[in-house]
């Protein structure tokens, strides 16, 4: 039997490893980089290792130190979670070497799964050796790990060259291995896959569909079970690959069979991942199954049940991001001072409240899911709870995955993966709501006083304060007199620092109100910044100044790019590495380059002045 599992990552996902085995009175071991050191899957864990470094590379990609931690700290089993060394078959055999338990599939299976140039070999499916015009669009694709890291949709053949270079380089980044391929790219297509789960004695059970269209940048953001729309037909078919796919390789344990499914419902096998995956907790909602408690049962040598439990209602997730969609997805750092759900939809993180979102892995904040009788409860239910959740900190896509959970392509399940490439300006327009900027007001006059703010006898010009909101400036007024605070247009029922009751138009509004530091207030699900009452007029920057959009790595510069350089609108100047993707900085104006700050290698933060382009 199975005494202590050390989790060989981080995170969301250590931390939900770690939830089963305290279930099952199972020790837990963690191990972490330096900048991990506080984070939660670190405190969570009886006991815990460190990793000298930060980055992916110096630390959760370092096989030999994991296992080193494993045997210190007397661990008798190791689960890879996702990511990482999870589908690297060396780092599953040094397990085994070291005389550990290995929670997963045997290192055969992954070395013939793991990379997608063999599986598609083993399934008789070629790559594309030569690109030609007539093959466009194609996807280039690594060929280890996955998570949407070293994917590129190429559509015209003289960007292939550059697609390929930025693949390898975030396929090392990610995975330590910085193989590439190409296959065709399949438009309009439905990304479904069926989760798999083998024990050791022959039994392979298939575990119903799920369906991850909605995807940015090839990276899962939305997923539900089973799959919506789907033939009888075409579901068995792809139940039956995927069972075909597990044989082949005489796999163990829990995996998924990936599919891209055509507008002409013909299936075409993308993939075999050879670990959980990040959506499992839908199928464990309509199963009624611990899948984390099924890889721990296999891995003892148990037997599963001949049949898998029958499936019951719908099941909806959706990846909370500390990321901009608006701005090209732009990953987001900083504090996340409050975080909070509300209760009856499942929350899987790696954070809480006080929590530091660093620049070196995923941005990833959390998955929320919801399970209902039927689909369309599950999605009000998933909705609800993402407008309802509490977040204070970096921005997130939660606005975006609320409307994209209420938007009628998807909730007549007529998505495809070309979701986001269709909608993404419609599903990030902010409608602020215009009366936040005088809650926040309110609340931070109250808040400055035990009375709720001085009021005189005489008539006085009124209070201003001054905040941005979505990117405006907003002038609040008010004036204190003897009956309270009063605005124009306004009735103000009740203030202090943290709520806010107003009447307009006769309903009483509730403004849930907090302030961090000086400068930042967060009323309700809006987000404001208080600016000063007079601008400083020298505040400004020269025309064309290229700021860093998020802290990283600088990791490549133009070829040849230099001080008087002429440069066109569009071209691209460096690439910033930040949460494990490569971000391409490029020139806002046609011009001549005056200033570059940015050398390789170069740590940059957040608004750091990258280069100046001069127009012409």
């Amino acid at each position: 039997m199975i005494s202590t599992v050390l989790v060989a990552n981080r995170g969301e996902i250590a931390c939900r490893v770690f939830r089963t085995c305290r279930e099952l009175g199972i020790r837990t071991v963690a191990v972490h980089s330096d900048a991990d050191e506080h984070a939660l899957h670190t405190r969570l864990a009886d006991a815990a290792v460190r990793l000298p470094g930060s980055t992916p590379q110096e630390t959760y990609l370092r096989g030999e130190s994991i296992v080193k931690a494993a045997v210190a700290a007397g661990a008798d089993a190791v689960h890879p979670g996702y990511g990482f060394l999870s589908e690297n078959a060396d780092f599953a055999r040094a397990v085994l070497a070291a005389g550990l338990v290995w929670i997963g599939p045997p290192p055969e299976a992954i070395e013939a799964m793991a990379s997608k140039t063999r599986a598609k070999h083993l399934m008789g499916i070629a790559s594309l050796d030569h690109v030609t015009e007539n093959d466009l669009p194609v996807l280039v694709k690594a060929a280890a790990g996955g998570g949407g890291r070293g994917m590129r949709v190429v559509r015209q053949l003289a960007d292939l060259e550059a697609e390929l270079t930025a693949a390898r380089a975030e396929a090392t980044s990610a995975f330590g291995d910085g193989e590439v391929f190409v296959e065709p790219y399949v438009e309009g297509g439905r990304h479904v896959e069926v989760q798999i789960l083998a024990d050791t004695h022959g039994t392979v059970w298939s575990l119903g569909t799920r369906d991850c269209s909605l995807q940015r940048r090839h990276q899962k953001v939305i997923e539900e079970s089973p799959a919506p729309g789907l033939t009888e037909q075409l579901a068995q078919e792809l139940s039956e690959l995927a069972i075909r796919a597990a044989r082949a390789v005489a796999y163990e344990g829990a995996g998924t069979v990936e599919f891209l499914i055509s507008p002409d419902n013909k299936a075409h096998f993308l993939e075999m991942n050879t670990r959980l995956q990040v959506e499992h907790p839908v199928t464990e909602a309509v199963f009624g199954i611990d899948l984390v408690a099924l890889q721990l049962r296999v891995a003892e040598g148990e037997p599963l049940d001949n049949n898998p439990p029958h499936p019951q209602g719908h099941a909806i997730e959706a990846r909370l991001y500390a990321e901009d969609p608006a701005i090209d997805w732009t990953p987001q750092t900083g504090t996340l001072h409050r975080f909070a759900v509300p209760n009856g939809v499942r929350l899987d993180t790696g954070y809480t409240d006080g929590d530091e979102i660093g620049v070196h892995y995923d941005p990833m904040l959390a998955k929320v899911m919801a399970h209902a009788p039927t689909r369309a409860e599950a999605l009000r239910k998933l909705a609800g709870a993402l407008d309802r959740a509490t977040i204070h900190g970096p921005i997130t896509n939660r606005a975006l995955l609320v409307n994209s959970l209420r938007h009628k392509e998807f909730t007549t399940a007529h998505m495809d993966t070309g979701f986001y490439d269709r909608h993404l300006p419609d599903l990030t327009r902010q409608t602020p709501d215009p009366h936040a900027p005088l809650a926040a007001a309110l609340a931070d006059t109250h808040g400055r006083s035990r009375f709720g703010g001085a009021w005189r006898n005489v008539p006085s010009q009124p209070q201003l304060k001054r905040y941005a909101m979505a990117g405006e400036e907003y002038e609040v007024h008010y004036r204190h007199t003897r009956t309270g605070l009063t605005a124009d247009g306004v009735r103000v029922v009740h203030a202090d620092a943290g709520r806010v009751v107003l009447e307009v138009d006769g309903v009483q509004r509730k403004f849930e109100v907090a302030t961090y530091g000086d400068d930042q207030v967060y009323v309700n699900a809006t987000t404001l910044t208080v600016l000063p009452r007079f601008p400083d007029p020298t505040a400004q920057l020269a025309p064309g100044s290229l700021l860093a959009p998020m802290p990283g790595t600088v990791v490549r510069v133009a070829e040849g790019l230099t001080v008087g350089a002429q440069v066109t609108a569009g071209a691209p100047l460096l690439w910033l590495e930040a949460m494990k993707m490569e971000h391409r900085i490029t020139a806002p104006v046609t011009g001549r380059l005056t200033v570059l700050h940015a050398g390789l290698g170069h740590q940059v933060q957040v608004g750091a002045l990258l280069a100046v382009v001069e127009p012409t």
